[in-house]
C-alpha cells in the first residue's frame, strides 16, 4: 500500500508543484485511511479489495470518532483524489470512493461577481489616464486574472514579474512561491502601468515594490481595500465588494470555463483540494 501512496504523493509533487506542507497533509490523510484498513485485515497491496462499502465505512468511523465534518470532508477528499489516480494509472478498475458522499460542511459560501459587475468594475478606472487609474486599473485587473490573495499582491516585487512570459511568481500562506500566469490583456494593462504610472508614484528610486501608493511606498492591504470599495461604489455594484470577492470570483469562473479542482487549487495556494470544492458547490447553484 505505502508504495502506491508515495507514487500519488509524488505525482502531486510533480505534476501540481505542492507544497511540502500540502504533500504532508495528503500524506496524513491518507496515512490514516491504511490504519483503518489494516485495523479492517486489509493486506498490504490490496487496493484493487477496497470497495465503495469499505470507503463508506471509514466516514462512518470517522463520524463515530467525532471528527468534524470540515476535516471528514477533507479526508474524504484526499481519498478520493488518491482512488482517483489509481484508476486513471489502471492500477484499479474503478474509483471505489467516486459515488462516496462526504459530509455536508456547514459553511457559507464565497461572494462573487458575475461577469457582467466584473466588467463594470475593471473598466471603473479606465475612465482618467492618471499615473494613479493606470495603477488601479492593474490591481483590479490582476487581482481577478490571478485570484492572488491580498497580502500577496501587495508583496509583489518588480522582480516577481516576467511581462515577456505574462508570468508572475507570488509567495503563498505556507511561504512557497507558486508560477501565476496570465492573459496578453492583463500584460498590456500592467506593462502600462510600469511604464507610464508607476514612475511618476516613485518617491525613492531603490523600492522595488510593484504597486505603490501616493506616497510612493509599497501599497497596504486597507490601502488596497479602499480602492475596491471606491470603485465598486463608482461602478454602482449592489455587491458588497473585498479583494477576497474578486478571488471567489476568479476561482468560480475558472471552474464555470471548463478548468479543474486540481488546476484552480494549485493557482489558489489551497493546501487542501477540500478548500477548492467549496466553488463547484457555487458553480452547481448557476446552473
Amino acid at each position: 500500500m505505502e508504495q502506491r501512496l508515495q507514487t500519488f504523493l509524488d505525482f502531486l509533487k510533480k505534476e501540481y508543484s505542492y507544497s511540502d506542507n500540502t504533500i504532508a497533509a495528503y500524506k496524513n490523510d491518507l496515512n490514516q485511511f491504511v490504519k483503518f484498513l489494516h485495523a479492517s485485515d486489509f493486506a498490504d497491496n490490496a487496493w484493487e479489495d477496497v470497495t465503495e462499502d469499505t470507503v463508506s465505512q471509514y466516514v462512518t468511523f470517522m463520524k463515530n470518532k467525532a471528527y468534524a465534518s470540515s476535516s471528514v470532508a477533507r479526508k474524504v477528499a484526499a481519498v478520493k483524489s488518491f482512488f482517483n489516480f489509481l484508476a486513471s494509472r489502471k492500477f484499479i478498475k474503478s474509483n471505489p470512493a467516486e459515488h462516496v458522499d462526504a459530509p455536508k460542511v456547514k459553511k457559507r459560501l464565497p461572494q462573487t461577481l458575475s461577469s457582467e459587475d466584473i466588467e463594470r468594475l475593471l473598466e471603473a478606472p479606465t475612465k482618467k489616464t492618471t499615473p494613479k487609474n493606470l495603477r488601479d486599473t492593474a490591481l483590479l485587473t490582476m487581482l481577478y486574472s490571478t485570484g492572488m490573495r491580498v497580502t500577496e499582491i501587495v508583496s509583489l516585487q518588480l522582480k516577481d514579474v516576467v511581462l515577456e512570459r505574462s508570468l508572475l511568481y507570488c509567495e503563498g500562506k505556507d511561504g512557497q512561491r507558486r508560477e501565476l500566469p496570465f492573459d496578453e490583456e492583463t500584460a498590456v494593462i500592467l506593462h502600462n502601468y510600469m511604464d507610464d504610472g508607476r514612475p511618476y508614484l516613485l518617491k525613492e528610486r531603490e523600492d522595488k515594490a510593484l504597486f505603490l501608493n501616493h506616497r510612493g511606498q509599497q501599497l497596504t492591504r486597507q490601502g488596497l481595500w479602499l480602492i475596491i470599495k471606491a470603485y465598486a461604489k463608482q461602478a454602482n455594484l449592489s455587491t458588497a465588494v473585498t479583494p477576497h470577492t474578486l478571488r471567489h470570483s476568479f476561482a468560480t469562473h475558472k471552474l464555470n470555463n471548463g478548468s479543474n479542482l486540481q488546476e484552480v487549487q494549485k493557482l489558489l495556494g489551497h493546501a487542501n483540494i477540500s478548500t477548492t470544492q467549496i466553488y463547484a458547490q457555487l458553480t452547481d447553484e448557476e446552473e
